[in-house]
This record gives C-alpha cells, sequence and structure tokens, in this order.
C-alpha cells in the first residue's frame, strides 16, 4: 500500500475509545491516508475491540491501519502494520510476528539511524519533531534539511512528525516528507473531516 499523505495519530485522551471510531471515520473522510492507534496506558486486552474495529473501518475506507508499539495486538486484528520507537520490539522480532506487514520507526533527528533502520528493513521512517509540538513539548528536535538529506539517502518513505499544522504542513511536504504524522493538529479542530482535508489539500498542492 502506498505511504502517502496524512498520516493521523490517535490519542487517548482527544480520541478517547467511545469516540474514536467516527472521529477516525470523519479524518479518512477527509483525506487522512495512514491512521496509527496508539493507546500507551491500557492492556492489548483492552483494546482489542476497538483495534479490530478501526481495523476493519480503515480496510473499508481504503486506509492504511498502524498500532503504535503493540506488535501482538497488531498480529492479533491483522492490521496493516506496526510502529515501533527506541524503546519498543527490534524490527527482526516485529518482521517476524507480523510477515509481509508494514513497519515504521522512529528516528528523531538521526538520519545515521534511519540510514541503518532501512538496512535492517523498515518500509518507512519518522523524523521530529519538526516544530513544537504539544503533545510531546520534550521531544528532540528536528528540521527540514533533515527532512531533505533523508529523501537524497533513504530509498524508503519519510514521515515527519511534531507540531505540524496545515499552515506549515507545505513547507515539510515541499522539504520532501512523504507523510506529515498529527495528533492535535487534526484531533482539537471542531470540524476534523474538514481539518483532514486542508491537510491533504498541501499533497495535491
Amino acid at each position: 500500500m502506498k505511504l502517502q499523505g496524512l498520516y493521523a495519530i490517535t490519542d487517548s485522551v482527544l480520541t478517547p475509545l467511545e469516540s474514536i471510531l467516527d472521529k477516525t471515520r470523519e479524518a479518512i473522510s477527509g483525506g487522512a491516508r495512514v491512521i496509527q492507534f496508539r493507546e500507551k496506558t491500557k492492556s492489548d486486552e483492552e483494546l482489542l475491540d476497538a483495534a479490530l474495529k478501526l481495523c476493519t473501518l480503515c480496510r473499508e475506507m481504503g486506509a492504511v491501519f498502524i498500532v503504535n508499539d503493540r506488535v501482538e495486538l497488531a498480529r492479533m486484528v491483522n492490521a496493516h502494520g506496526v510502529h515501533i520507537g527506541k524503546d519498543d520490539a527490534d524490527i527482526a522480532s516485529a518482521r517476524r510476528m507480523l510477515p509481509g506487514g508494514i513497519i515504521g520507526v522512529s528516528c528523531y533527528n538521526s538520519l545515521d539511524l534511519a540510514v541503518k533502520m532501512e538496512r535492517e528493513g523498515a518500509d518507512y521512517v519518522a523524523f521530529g519533531s519538526l516544530f513544537s509540538s504539544v503533545t510531546k513539548p520534550e521531544a528532540v528536535r528536528a528540521d527540514l534539511d533533515l527532512i531533505r538529506e533523508a529523501k537524497q539517502r533513504l530509498t524508503i518513505p519519510v514521515c515527519a512528525i511534531g507540531g505540524i499544522t496545515p499552515e506549515n504542513a507545505g513547507h515539510v511536504i515541499e522539504a520532501g516528507a512523504d507523510m506529515v504524522a498529527v495528533i492535535s493538529a487534526l484531533w482539537k479542530a471542531g470540524d476534523i473531516r474538514t481539518q483532514a482535508e486542508r491537510f491533504a489539500c498541501r499533497f495535491k498542492a
């Protein structure tokens, strides 16, 4: 599946389980191409029902469904893939559990790490925070030059995250980002579908 466009990441506060399905449907309707299910506090068992429903929704609407961190949960619901960070499972073990699945890796502000992850089999890498982030104010900072250099050295898609809004997304895409990952700028919008459309339009431009 093509990894490009608006990459929406769910949030336990902004997209609680009781409304996550409706909000995700609005985001995909507006143009979100990838949905990452991210929930750090609950167990896999507590999340199984929501993950199954989200996966079904994404498949029906033509979006890619990625589970953050939880490789076993991704396997149980037949997700398209998993996204891992520096403290999560390594690519080799994730690949064994999800043969043929998409594996994305957070590379923060390190191009060397991204090159290594591509060599080890990552399907895409994510850099950030590009801008000041409400969700992760303490996150390390990356910049547009890193995105440009990554596009020159890598063959896999590049995702940018952190403080990205419809107003600054164009600069990130012009630098070469294949995907822009957003949390608060999407879910805090009064009209999620319209906000997703604003992001999606930046890729068409």
